[in-house]
């Protein structure tokens, strides 16, 4: 199946060459553009879409408002916000609002690609500097109850769980716990599905606004530069 993709920019030449970029992939099609966050919550409605690249900062109403009103339409939409400012507060908030990547405009083409393909097939995307930057920020808000679903999972589930959160990849789980990633991928599913949430960023904001972590986790030395898939 194709992805298709919504581009909500308010700049012309920004959708046009998100456009352009995207029309020779085989497996990506812009289905529809949208110049402000109102646009984009109708056109959402309208196609459909499976992915939404969605631009952070935009008049009527910003991608932050559009990313919360298009999920709560439609929580199988994925979206992914692109921005050219590289600011703490847009991470957390649109982590919170339940965007499933974030990337920055000026990322090599070849990366902006694989971060939709990645998206779009239900991952989630953040770089090993997001991820700090998520640790940081949540450790300046109040601690919540963690969810009473928390406590059915299994103990090699919740350890699965604080691993997704301090950053690694499935693959680096994999060989952290000596077990295959096809039982990663099975554990991370009935992870989500127990605590009924939609995708590992998720799991990550509720890692840390619950204190599952500790607030000075780090990833395992030498594994800085890989993105969390």
């Amino acid at each position: 199946m194709s992805i298709r993709v919504l581009v909500a920019d308010d700049q012309s030449m920004v959708r046009a060459g998100f456009r352009m970029l995207l029309s020779g992939e085989e497996d990506i099609e812009v289905v529809a553009e949208a110049q402000n966050g109102l646009e984009a919550v109708d056109k959402a409605a309208r196609f459909e879409p499976t992915f939404v690249l969605m631009h952070i900062r935009m008049p009527e109403l910003d991608g932050l408002e559009a990313t919360r009103r298009i999920l709560a339409a439609n929580d199988a939409a994925r979206i992914l916000i692109l921005t050219t400012f590289d600011l703490d507060e847009y991470v957390y908030e649109a982590l919170r609002a339940g965007a499933s990547g974030f990337v920055l405009k000026d990322d090599p083409h070849e990366q902006l690609i694989a971060a939709i393909r990645t998206v779009a097939a239900g991952d989630a995307l953040l770089s090993p500097t997001i991820t700090k930057r998520v640790i940081k920020q949540f450790t300046r808000i109040p601690r919540l109850e963690p969810p009473k679903e928390f406590h059915e999972l299994t103990a090699r589930e919740q350890e699965i769980l604080r691993l997704i959160a301090s950053g690694l990849s499935n693959a680096e789980i994999a060989q952290e716990l000596y077990i295959s990633d096809t039982t990663v991928k099975t554990h991370i599913t009935h992870i989500l599905q127990k605590l009924n949430l939609r995708d590992r960023v998720q799991a990550v904001v509720l890692a840390y606004q619950t204190g599952l972590l500790e607030a000075d986790a780090r990833r395992p030395s030498g594994r800085d530069e890989s993105p969390t898939r």
